[in-house]
Order: structure tokens, then sequence, then C-alpha cells
């Protein structure tokens, strides 16, 4: 059983997939295998036609835990599991509240739509900490909000809140913070009313090889990960986060 996660299913033919690492549902080796065994066993229960991605607390996922807090992470092992994620066949609605950051960008990217809140932040903040983007953001940010964009985002780590998410296309609505959880499930009923071999068969042609490219991209991220996370910059990065200050980098 994992306790990262609560899955419910109604009598609408949608599950509901919840993150519970409140508040701030730092992802993990256990979190997102956990989600890929989940949405897997989804994609066979016939009850399930669409699913609602959402987390409890104050953040959708703040990313990774660079406290010490953390149960490690296994980047090689992490990755797949988020590749058999994007290897699934039915329809994600993310409800995105509070941060999605770095690797909680990743997971939030991995829906076929995300309904967000002006509270929302979004950011690929790898770079400030001396790190290079993972979780197949190489293949999955531009292809949602093109390659300029996308530089921005990486090489700057800028944190892009709610309503400039909408106007990127990082998010589909922007609705208050009250209102975030129904409004989500109302689209993802409506996803669920169509025709559910229709919707897996369109789904399957819109993605084409989304997943083996974003496998292809994750073996780089990961390499690219391992060779900085030795630098000094890394370290200087990751103290500079936890101090809430500009990381002095030396190119080191």
């Amino acid at each position: 059983m994992n306790t990262d996660i609560e899955v419910s299913v109604g009598s609408d033919f949608v599950a509901i997939v919840e993150i519970c690492k409140p508040p701030n549902n730092f992802f993990s080796n256990n979190l997102i295998s956990g989600l890929a065994e989940t949405f897997e066993q989804l994609d066979q229960d016939d009850r399930v036609r669409a699913s609602v991605l959402c987390s409890q607390g104050k953040h959708f996922c703040a990313g990774a835990d660079f406290s010490g807090d953390s149960d490690g992470n296994d980047t090689l092992g992490l990755y797949a599991g988020a590749v058999r994620i994007f290897r699934c066949a039915k329809p994600i609605v993310a409800a995105i509240q509070g941060a999605a950051i770095g690797g909680g960008l990743g997971l939030a990217l991995t829906a076929d739509f995300r309904i967000a809140a002006p509270e929302s932040r979004f950011s690929a903040n790898f770079a400030r900490l001396g790190f290079h983007q993972g979780f197949g953001l190489s293949v999955t940010l531009p292809e949602l909000v093109g390659q300029q964009s996308s530089r921005g985002m990486f090489f700057t780590g800028r944190r892009v809140k709610g309503t400039e998410a909408l106007e990127m296309g990082l998010c589909d609505q922007l609705v208050p913070l009250e209102e975030l959880r129904e409004t989500t499930f109302t689209f993802t009923r409506e996803i669920a009313k169509s025709a559910p071999l229709a919707v897996e068969s369109i789904r399957k042609t819109l993605r084409g090889d989304l997943a083996d490219r974003v496998e292809v991209a994750t073996l780089h991220e990961a390499a690219e990960q391992s060779r900085l996370i030795q630098t000094e910059d890394w370290k200087e990065g990751v103290i500079a986060s936890g101090e809430r200050r500009d990381p002095l980098f030396q190119r080191k």
C-alpha cells in the first residue's frame, strides 16, 4: 500500500488520484512509482474513463526535498516511473494549486490538461540550483509553450504566476482557488461522457511518440544531472536555495 497516494472511483467514470504528502508534496521514487502503478491499474479498470490528479495541502508538488529529510531518489528509477506515466492510455486532468516546481512541473506536464488557481506558481528552477532539467521537461515544456518561452524558464528558473501561465499555455483554465477542484472535476466528467475507446484512440494519435521521446530525453537528463551534481556550483545552488538568497556561482 502506497501511503503517498489516495485513489477513489466515482459513479461518473472519473477517478481521483490524490497526492498525500502535504504541505509541499515533494516528489520521490515512492511517489512517482506509485503514481505510475496507479494509472496503469486505472487503464485496466472499466469504471474509469479519465482521472483527476490533485494534491493535499498548499502546493501541487514543490519538487525535490533538499532539506535532508527526503527518502532519497534514484534518478534513473524516478524517470523510469515518469515514462510509465506517459505511456498510460487514459486522459489525466491536473488541479494545480500553489507550486509546481522542478520535478513537480514535470509531473504536472504528464497530464493532458492543467487547471490552476491564480496562486499557482510554475518554475523550471534547475539552473538556479546549478543543475540540468529532468523528468522529460526537455521534451514536454517546449512542446507545450514553445522553444523560446522554454529557454526563458530554463535559463532563469523564474516563477511563472497563474495569469501568465494561462497566457503561455502552461495551464488551460484559471479559476479561484476555492473553485479549483470542482472545476477540475466538472471538466473531467465532460471528457468521461465521450466514447472511451474513441477518446483513448484520439489521445494516442495526438501524443504520437511522446513517451518514447521522453524516455530518450530522461536518459540524457539523468546523465547531465549526474555530471553537474559533482560541481561546486550545485552545492552552492542547494545551499543558497535553503537560505533563500541568490547563489554565487563560480563555474566550477
